[in-house]
C-alpha cells in the first residue's frame, strides 16, 4: 500500500525563492491528505503534477498565515473548477469563522460542502479513522495553540501468493487474507499461512509543526517510523527560538534521538538560511538519519 508524503513548502514564516512556506500531501493508498496549506500551495500541487481535486481531507495545525493562508484559493479554485464533493477540514475552531467571512464578502456560495471538524489543543485525541488511517494530534509548545498530527496506518490483510491460489475458488480468498484456515468440502485444509504471505507491517508518520522544544509531547511521537520536525534556527540562536517558540536544528535531532524514531525530516526553515546543508549537518551530529523536507521530494513512509 502507497504510504508517503509529498513536501510543497518548507520556509518558515514568509516565503523565499525556492521555498514557500508549510504544505506537505500525504498519499496513503491513493487517497490525499492535505497537512498545512500554506501560500501559495496549489501552484505547487500545480507544479508537482498532484491533482487538487483528489483531496478530500485537510488538516490545519494552527492559525499563523504561513500555516493556512492557501486555503482560500485553493477552496475557491476547486469551486471554479466544479467541485461537488464534500472536503473535510480538520482545524481549530476559529478558521471556520475565517472561512466563511471571507466566503461572505466575496459573495460565494460554493458548490461543494465543507465538513469542519474543530479541533482543540490541550490534549491529544484521536479525530479520524477510516479503511486506512487513524488520525490523532499532537499538542504542541507554539505561541498560540497548536497541534501537529499523527498517522498511524491499520494493519493490513495478509497478502495472497497468485501462484498458489489461482486454482482455489475466490469465495476462499477472504478468509485466507484474514488467517483463518480453510476446510473444504472433501476435508481438505487450506492454511492460510501456506496460501498468503504477511502484510507489511504498519507505518507510522508523525508531523510536528511549530513548537519550542519540549518533552510534553514526546510520548505520542515516541517510536514513529517517520517523524518530521521543525527545524526554524541553527542551535546559535538558541534565544530566538525560545523567544518565538521555536526549534533549533539541534533540538530536533534530540527529539528524534530521545524518542527512537527511525527517521527523520526537517522543515520550516527560517528564510535567513539561504542554504540548508548546515541544518543538515547540525541535526546529523545528533541524529545520523536526517533528512531535509524540501519542496519536490516525495518521501515513502
Amino acid at each position: 500500500m502507497k504510504f508517503e508524503v509529498t513536501i510543497l513548502g518548507c520556509s518558515s514564516a514568509t516565503p523565499v525563492f525556492n521555498r514557500n512556506p508549510s504544505a506537505q500531501l500525504l498519499n496513503c493508498n491513493e487517497k490525499y491528505y492535505l497537512i498545512d496549506c500554506g501560500e501559495g500551495t496549489q501552484q505547487q500541487l500545480t507544479k508537482y503534477n498532484l491533482k487538487a481535486a483528489r483531496i478530500d481531507y485537510i488538516f490545519i495545525s494552527h492559525l499563523h498565515g504561513d500555516h493556512y493562508f492557501g486555503l482560500i484559493g485553493l477552496l475557491s479554485s476547486l469551486h471554479l473548477n466544479g467541485r461537488t464533493k464534500p472536503m473535510q477540514i480538520f482545524g481549530p475552531t476559529p478558521l471556520l469563522e475565517i472561512l466563511e467571512i471571507q466566503f461572505k464578502y466575496s459573495d460565494t456560495v460554493l458548490r461543494y460542502p465543507i465538513e469542519f471538524f474543530p479541533i482543540e489543543a490541550n490534549e491529544s485525541q484521536q479525530i479520524f479513522e477510516n479503511s486506512d488511517l487513524i488520525i490523532k494530534t499532537i499538542v504542541l509548545n507554539h505561541r498560540i495553540p497548536t497541534t501537529g498530527f499523527i498517522f498511524q496506518q491499520k494493519q493490513r490483510q495478509r497478502k495472497l501468493i497468485k501462484d498458489k491460489t489461482e486454482e482455489i475458488p475466490m469465495a476462499y480468498y477472504s478468509a485466507l487474507k484474514k488467517g483463518i484456515d480453510v476446510e473444504l468440502p472433501n476435508g481438505d485444509i487450506l492454511r492460510s499461512e501456506e496460501y498468503t504471505t504477511p502484510a507489511d507491517p504498519p507505518r507510522c508518520y508523525a508531523y510536528c509543526s511549530d513548537t519550542l522544544y519540549d518533552e510534553s509531547y514526546f510520548p505520542v511521537i515516541k517510536g514513529c517510523d517517520t517523524l518530521y520536525h521543525e527545524a526554524t534556527f541553527m542551535h546559535d540562536l538558541l534565544d530566538r527560538a525560545i523567544e518565538t517558540h521555536h526549534t533549533t536544528a539541534l533540538q530536533a535531532g534530540e527529539v528524534a534521538k530521545i524518542n527512537g524514531v527511525k527517521k527523520l525530516l526537517i522543515g520550516h526553515f527560517s528564510s535567513r538560511y539561504k542554504t540548508l546543508q548546515m541544518l543538515l549537518e547540525e541535526t546529523q551530529s545528533v541524529f545520523e538519519n536526517t533528512e531535509l523536507a524540501v519542496e519536490g521530494r516525495t518521501f515513502h513512509l
